[in-house]
């Protein structure tokens, strides 16, 4: 099953986003940027003052390597009185500026400092070439699951944790923040992403955070984890597009297995089983589809898609019509649920677009 609330696969697009500015990897890198230019302050200054000795550009430079690692070559051209208290002043300052630098980076380096900053580079380039994906906030049981499942269908992932513990030595696209402030959503790539499920350790903090994403987008398709039964309506208030209580769902599920086997595991197998060959998926009706003011009975699903269409609303909020009738004509906008093999499911879509 490659769909996700009857979402298409995701597209990339091109694009840079800035460093997150908590990256975890700044500190280590500001020291790194530090030494480099103090490592370039004292060669430039340093070849500068021999410069006025007499000496060419590349003996020069010359001059102040060898002076500043104290390496004991002799001097490319002899000294006055003057250069020669200068070389003692550079080696004096200059030795031990290159020697703590050269160490800072030595440790950067053999520390791992500097292959986690440019990891970092490379999965923040990875996100902001993002459309389409989803992005999951905590990355606990349910937050871990869902993620699991998006993989598994085909959907690029981001993930959102402020404890970098749950996160560390993963190679799935994150970044480590509060997923409750607008600059972290917008590292994760809001602005493009198609969904967001919001699964936070508390339902405050759920709450403050479909607030913030639905300030952001307004077309954002936002699923809530609801701890309490209470809470759901708090979220859709929020701006969940849809809140979800896992516990209620899985009693519920646990009930249905007990007194309707066959029908709980076939549902089971065609939402959640990802080798199944059915499916369910949605279709929403393009304003230029062919079946606008078509009846059904003219779509030709027999020949063209042979996909089974189990209910249909006429809008996004409107109730759902269960096994719609050969006359039922469907406006833009409408909505279809439809069941079939994966072939199926690409033909009717296909139908449903219009032709070229």
């Amino acid at each position: 099953m490659r769909t996700f609330l009857g979402l298409e696969p995701p597209k990339r697009r091109r694009g840079k986003r800035k460093r997150p500015p908590h990256d975890p990897t700044n500190g280590s890198l500001r020291r790194i940027k530090f030494a480099l230019t103090e490592l370039v302050a004292v060669l430039f200054f340093g070849s500068i003052g021999y410069l006025f000795f007499g000496f060419t550009p590349l003996e020069a430079a010359y001059q102040t390597v060898t002076t500043v690692a104290t390496v004991g070559f002799r001097e490319v051209n002899p000294l006055t009185p003057a250069g020669q208290i200068y070389t003692m002043v550079l080696i004096i300052v200059g030795a031990g500026s290159v020697l703590y630098n050269l160490g800072l980076l030595v440790e950067a380096v053999t520390e791992g400092h500097l292959r986690t900053h440019l990891e970092r580079r490379r999965m923040d380039n990875r996100i902001a070439d993002l459309h389409g994906h989803v992005i999951v906030c905590g990355y606990g049981r349910v937050g871990r699951a869902a993620v699991d499942h998006l993989l598994a269908t085909g959907y690029e992932v981001v993930i959102i944790d402020v404890d970098a513990a749950r996160l560390a030595g993963s190679d799935r696209l994150h970044t480590i923040g509060d997923a409750t402030d607008d600059v972290v959503l917008r590292e994760a790539g809001i602005d493009t992403a198609r969904a967001l499920i919001a699964t936070l350790d508390t339902d405050a903090d759920t709450v403050y955070l479909t607030l913030s994403a639905r300030a952001l987008r307004k077309d954002l398709v936002i699923v809530s984890r609801a701890r309490t039964v209470d809470s759901k309506q708090k979220l859709v208030l929020a701006g969940a597009t849809r809140a979800v209580n896992p516990q209620l769902i899985g009693g519920r599920r646990l009930a249905a297995f007990a007194l309707q086997r066959h029908v709980a595991e076939f549902v089971d197998t065609v939402l959640h089983d990802d080798s199944s060959d059915f499916r369910f998926h949605q279709i929403v009706v393009p304003p230029d589809s062919p079946w606008v003011g078509k009846p059904l009975e003219r779509w030709d699903l027999n020949g063209g898609s042979r996909a089974q269409i189990l209910a249909v609303r006429r809008s996004a909020s409107a109730p759902f019509e269960v096994n719609p009738g050969p006359n039922w004509t469907p406006e833009a906008g409408a909505v279809l649920i439809a069941m079939g093999a994966p072939e199926q499911i690409a033909a009717l879509t296909k139908l449903s677009r219009p032709a070229g």
